[in-house]
């Protein structure tokens, strides 16, 4: 097994956030696991979510290294700075627009419904 970093100069910001996040989730597996395994004595209880917690922080440490995902995570991360973001000022005119079309929609929907409630309990009651 390589140890070595994979083009370590390049992908930095992605690489670290997916493998933090990757063991994040990983983490709060094991944590889940070690409350399961109560029943099971504290020596077991505490070995098997570490065990299965380093296992996985290897296997982490070895994708984020492998030269295919590692490119990948490298070409994604100089797409993600090309990206032009728009401003703050745009996202809260877009908010807004977005806040308004959504409260009209649902008060049109709502004065439908209490048309047809209205037109179908007077239908009903003629049969």
């Amino acid at each position: 097994m390589n140890l070595k970093i994979y083009k370590r100069s390049q992908g930095k910001n992605s690489r670290l956030t997916t493998a933090l996040v990757v063991f994040g989730i990983v983490a709060a597996g094991c944590w889940i696991l070690y409350g399961k395994l109560q029943e099971h004595g504290p020596v077991v209880q505490t070995v098997v979510p570490i065990a299965v917690c380093a296992a996985f922080a290897g296997l982490i440490y070895w994708l984020s290294n492998k030269p295919s995902i590692a490119d990948f995570l490298i070409a994604a991360e100089g797409e993600i700075k090309k990206v032009s973001w728009s401003s703050r000022k745009e996202i809260i005119n877009s908010t807004m627009i977005v806040i308004i079309v959504v409260v009209v929609m649902a008060t049109g929907l709502f004065l439908v419904d209490q048309a047809f409630l209205q037109f179908f309990s007077k239908v009903v009651k003629l049969y």
